[in-house]
């Protein structure tokens, strides 16, 4: 299949995903028939169902609208969250649908257009947004697929047909970003994860090294300085980035001023001065550096850089103020990798020196837990207070002696405890809190307004 234009209907399992949902809005959009399922309600499936699609949430065959059930003209697509027994994928299998993942739709959708994929296990959606936010300001506009809900765009779809750019979040796990074949593309980290489908970090490296030589030799590849990506000599220029150590881009003269950082960027062509991020933490500094390094490079104006960063509002649950008070702040993040929370936690001790940072963190995945723990109880220590959740186990079934525990044990901090999500809002009730942070890629999102109320 190299194009859509014979398909009607497009029928989603497991529809509610940041990736499912954006290609779902992108088909609605298109004036295509949608529907799908997906495991649980959320504010995400809401919205799509308020835009216009068939949106249910209990796995039966009779809950599939009956046009879907047509072979002709309709396409079915999943994420690998959903198992292997849903009954609906059963139904569909059995039956001779096309059947195709998310990343292959995606592939299909960019390989028609210019495409900037950003890759790295950690930091991908922001850097995704910002180039994205950025490029919206240009003549040429663009179109993009973003890993999270922009607050700029107010949405994970970025649709103009007349563009020719996509700007794309390019997935590591399952190897779905292998599907892409960009013009440009950004790796901003390559660390530990997804061990479950790799076996080992040398086979991560081998997967970024291959995402690599997908590039158009025509484009180009930004890198973040350091990172071992190996390459043959024919394929397509790298520039290098950093957040203050010298590299093709950097970041010089960072002031902050309350949440409001400044500085200067250097680029092989000069320095674009005076650059204002009003979206805090220094991580984000060295996020906006690899925006820079990619519009730069494709001829955006300086000015429309700085004024797109300017005003760049981030996206839902990446480093966002929850409440922001006299007695209290609280900033709701998605980390979920160990890199991730140390950024996280260390760009809110520089934000608020001397403040008592209390961290909810729910861990994802058993594999993740059970691979990584040490290392997650490294960067908790980093609080003085840690509240651990018990596992959210998403696509996976526990595994015999990993649980919240297998972190919890390796914390140094003495202020640490394991909460049950039932029983937090009341444990925080009897809290004095100064700084809170709930971090984690689960279902702690749901508890988010529960927490907020306490705090009113």
């Amino acid at each position: 299949m190299t194009d859509f234009t014979s398909i009607q209907r497009i029928y989603f399992l497991g529809a509610g995903g940041i990736g499912m949902s954006a290609l779902a809005r992108y088909f609605n959009a298109l004036g295509k028939k949608v529907a799908g399922y997906d495991k649980t309600p959320s504010a995400l499936t809401d919205q799509l169902i308020q835009e216009g699609i068939d949106l249910h949430f209990d796995d039966t065959i009779d809950s599939i609208p009956e046009a879907f059930r047509v072979k002709e003209g309709t396409l079915v697509v999943l994420t690998p969250a959903v198992p292997e027994d849903h009954r609906e994928l059963l139904f569909f299998r059995k039956n001779g649908f096309s059947l195709l993942k998310r990343a292959e739709v995606l592939g299909i959708i960019t390989g028609n257009r210019k495409t900037i994929a950003v890759a790295g296990t950690h930091g991908k959606t922001t850097v995704t947004t910002m180039i994205a936010w950025i490029m919206s300001h240009t003549r040429e506009s663009c179109s993009a697929f973003l890993g999270g809900i922009s607050k700029n765009f107010n949405s994970n779809l970025v649709l103009n047909t007349q563009s020719q750019w996509i700007v794309a979040e390019a997935d590591e796990y399952d190897r779905s970003f292998l599907h892409l074949h960009p013009y440009a593309a950004v790796i901003t980290a390559m660390d530990a994860d997804h061990l479950d489908i790799y076996g080992n970090l040398g086979e991560l490296h081998k997967s970024f090294a291959r995402f690599s030589s997908q590039i158009d030799r025509n484009g180009f590849l930004v890198l973040k300085k350091g990172l071992p990506v190996q390459r043959s000599d024919h394929e397509c220029p790298i520039s290098t980035y950093s957040l203050n150590e010298k590299a093709d881009y950097f970041a010089t003269a960072i002031t902050l001023n309350e949440t409001v950082y400044t500085f200067d960027v250097i680029t092989p062509a000069g320095t674009i001065k005076s650059v204002s991020l009003n979206h805090p933490g220094l991580v984000n500094i060295e996020n906006a550096i690899a925006s820079v390094a990619v519009t730069h490079q494709l001829g955006c104006e300086e000015s429309i850089i700085r004024e797109s960063l300017a005003s760049f509002n981030g996206s839902q649950r990446r480093f966002d103020y929850v409440l922001k008070t006299g007695k209290l702040v609280f900033i709701d993040d998605y980390a979920h990798h160990p890199r991730e929370i140390e950024a996280t936690v260390r760009s809110v001790r520089a934000l608020y020196p001397g403040k008592r940072i209390t961290g909810i963190f729910q861990p994802h995945l058993y594999s993740r837990t059970r691979d990584l723990a040490g290392e997650f109880a490294r960067s908790l220590s980093l609080l003085d207070e840690l509240i651990l959740l018990e596992i959210y186990p998403a696509r996976e079934k526990p595994l015999k002696g990993v649980s919240a525990e297998s972190i919890l044990r390796h914390v140094t901090i003495a202020d640490k405890m394991i909460c049950s999500k039932e029983e937090l809002v009341d444990l925080l009730k009897n809290k004095k809190t100064e700084v809170l942070i709930t971090m984690g890629a689960g279902d702690i999102d749901r508890l988010i307004e529960p927490i907020k109320n306490i705090y009113r």
